[in-house]
């Protein structure tokens, strides 16, 4: 790609977008090799929230080889950041402000890591002030690297990528997440599920939402939703479908930005009729209350 100074200063003969694709690269490659051979398994907050020590020591490397380049630059990562919403929101307002900010999850999709099953990526975004300009996506099962700088595209396997031209949800595939932790988050999750599922062609769920937002940058999907995530799941992905025509937006139908927790991921055709089916079922509230569930976005 060229490279643009105004977004991308050359630091050391290293533009952002290059450290950024090495250390997803090298990162997803050291990643592949622990494969079936990761000896701790630890619970976060809950069983479906697990951490190894391939998580740990893949951001290690990420933090490391981004800090060679940009000494001055501020890191979040979510293997630093201890376990549930409160912390992962407190952790984002300490470093929102920060001139450039590299957001990183080292394996999005762990669970699928520890069982063998080859849907997990490396996901790595960099902010400006708050604004998301650049986002790498890496498959290390598929050797696929999804790519997009702000305002120059997005790209897989060096092609620039659009969004699905599926135009009504019947018509559409649509992937969905079930957060890890407990409360309310769940059962809103189920509710929109059943509220979905009638009226789109099928629903997907395979454990990564960096890669279900890189497939709806790149036309798999149409539509990707999920209640509870953190910037680090998002950020990456936000960018490479708003640079492929698509649109994202918290549940209320409001811009996507760093603090954003439950997300809608469209190919902009779909979206609100997707956000009108999802905001139905919300408002069912919780089962035998009536309470609608507060999503905090």
């Amino acid at each position: 790609m060229v490279s643009d100074s105004r977004i991308e200063p050359i630091v050391g003969r290293k533009s952002f977008a290059a450290v950024a694709i090495n250390s997803a690269s090298k990162a997803g490659e050291w990643i592949k090799t622990k494969l079936g051979g990761f000896t701790s398994l630890n619970i976060k907050s809950s069983p479906g929230d697990l951490v190894t020590e391939v998580d740990k020591g893949a951001e290690t490397m990420i933090r490391n080889l981004i800090m060679t380049h940009f000494p001055d630059h501020s890191f979040l990562g979510e293997e630093g950041v201890e376990p549930g919403p409160e912390a992962s929101s407190a952790a984002l307002r300490d470093v929102m402000d920060a001139e450039y900010l590299w957001i990183v999850d080292p394996i999005d999709g762990t669970t699928n890591f520890v069982h063998g099953f080859p849907f997990f990526c490396v996901s790595i975004a960099l902010a400006c002030k708050g604004e998301v300009i650049l986002g790498v996506v890496y498959d290390p099962s598929r050797d696929e690297l999804f790519i997009a700088e702000k305002g120059k595209g997005a790209y897989v396997h060096g092609k620039r990528m659009r969004v699905s031209p599926d135009a009504v949800l019947r018509e559409s595939l649509v992937a969905t997440g079930f957060p890890p932790y407990g409360g309310a988050a769940l059962p809103l999750n189920m509710r929109q599920l059943l509220a979905v599922v009638p009226k789109v062609r099928n629903v997907r769920s395979n454990g990564s939402a960096a890669l279900h937002l890189a497939y709806v940058a790149a036309g798999r999907l149409s539509a990707f939703w999920e209640v509870g995530l953190n910037a680090w799941d998002m950020a990456a992905g936000y960018l490479l479908i708003q640079e492929s025509g698509g649109r994202v937006t918290d549940m209320k139908g409001e811009p996507y930005h760093l603090g954003v927790r439950n997300v809608v991921a469209t190919n902009g055709h779909i979206h609100d009729e997707l956000l009108q089916v999802l905001q139905s079922a919300e408002s069912e509230g919780e089962p035998g209350t009536g309470t609608p569930f507060k999503h905090g976005e």
